[in-house]
Order: structure tokens, then sequence, then C-alpha cells
């Protein structure tokens, strides 16, 4: 894409400050899952070469997140987690910490600013990623990949969803066909990717809807319905996400 360079956070730490400059499409309430808070610090710190960003002159118009992991260290033997997109974070600390040799990369985030949205932008990031890994000596990527039309859905149970394919067998979501075009193929869901728990307070600030009855409540940008517990005092949202793993790029 003409005028847009992308390039690791390790080659130009300068951009660290800026990497949220640009207006993405998350929801509020996803801002606020507990380990985004603590670990997306540490990768800008201690994993900027899996980081990379999209610029067009001074703009920062695209951004993704990428971690390294051991897959197949034991007890995880190659099967890729139910809790998805937490647990492979909480698995790629815990490997950096304890000196573990990673084995596989796993995708974390990729955003694309909402104004350079529909240029086919995030296909060129997850294609960067996947090269990124490749020239880091890496077998394999995977990605909790994060259904972009989902949230239009959010009854409809994830491994329904999942697996629902257009008359050419490609995904009906256009993310997850963005991912199966590239050469990605579907593992498994995840039904327990992300959980965001907060006060019947702090989702009335992040949503702007009442949460004063008990049970599901449609959020607009959730993929599935935010559980209130007025009682509790409390509500549970549980992200689910489709794991996909591409080959060598």
């Amino acid at each position: 894409m003409t005028g847009t360079v992308i390039t690791t956070l390790a080659e130009r730490p300068e951009l660290a400050g800026r990497l949220w400059d640009m207006t993405d499409s998350w929801p509020e309430f996803a801002g606020h899952d507990p380990l985004a808070w603590l670990l997306y610090p540490r990768m800008v710190a201690e994993l900027p070469e899996y980081v990379l960003v999209a610029t067009d002159g001074d703009a920062v118009v695209a951004r993704g997140f990428s971690v390294p992991f051991a897959q197949h260290a034991p007890g995880r033997d190659g099967v890729l987690p139910a809790r998805g997109w937490d647990q492979v974070l909480l698995w790629t600390f815990s490997d950096l910490r304890r000196g573990v040799r990673p084995d596989t990369v796993s995708a974390v985030e990729i955003s694309v600013a909402t104004g350079r949205q529909g240029e086919g932008l995030s296909g060129l990031m997850l294609a960067a990623l996947r090269e990124n890994a490749r020239a880091r000596g890496f077998a394999e990527v995977v990605a909790p990949v994060r259904p972009s039309a989902k949230h239009a859905e959010p009854d409809t149970p994830i491994h329904a969803y999942a697996y629902r394919t257009r008359e050419d067998g490609l995904p009906c979501d256009p993310w997850l066909r963005v991912h199966v075009r590239a050469g990605g193929v579907i593992d498994s869901v995840a039904p327990l990717s992300m959980t965001i728990t907060g006060s019947l307070a702090e989702w009335r600030e992040w949503t702007g809807l009442p949460f004063d009855a008990p049970g599901p409540v449609l959020v607009p940008g959730a993929l599935t319905p935010v559980h209130c517990e007025p009682e509790q005092g409390h509500a549970v949202y549980v992200e689910p996400n489709v794991w996909v793993r591409h080959p060598p790029a």
C-alpha cells in the first residue's frame, strides 16, 4: 500500500508512546481486561521485536501485537487453550520468566485506525506478523481471532458461528475470512478467551446502559451477552474467540 510502512517497535522505539494515538473500533469495556492493563506495557518494553506498527507519513495507522510462547511445553502438548487470549499471555510471560524456549508465535491484536478501515491494512498487518515470526525462526503462528461480525449475533453460540461458511467455502465472518484466505486453518473455539469483570457502576460508565436487572445484557460491541448480577453488585463478560493456525509465511 503506497505510503504505508510497517516496522517492528524494536526498529522504531520512538513510536512506543504513539501506539494508541489512533482511534480504533474497540468497545470501551474491552480496554478493561486486567491482563491487558498488566501486560501490554510489558509487551512494549520486553518484546518490542514482536510489536508491529504501520505508519503513513507521521500518522500511526495500524498496530499489531504478537508474543512468543512454548506451545509444545509439557502439559500444553500443542493444544491451543480454551482460555485463548488470556492464557497465551500468561504462558508467554511465565515462559519468559522461567527461561522456557518458545516454539510458536501468537497474534494478540491487530487494529486499524477507524479512518483507514476497508483498505486492506488488516491483511497487510497479518502478513507482516507472519513474516516477522518466520524471520525469527518460528514454524507456526496461531491467533485467537475475535470474529469481527459476531457482535451482530450475540446470542449465536460461538461453535456454530465459527464454522459457518459461504457458498465458496470461506468463513462468513469477515475477519476469519481474511485469516483463511491468508492460509490459516480454523483449529478450535476458545470459549473463555477473555474475561472482564466490573462493578455495576463500572459497566454503566463503560456502556451507558442501566445494568439494573439480573440476567444477560446485550452490550454494543460484545460478542456474547454480559451477565448481570445486581444482588451481587457485579457483571461479567466472557468473550469467545476462534483459534486459527497459520503455517510459515
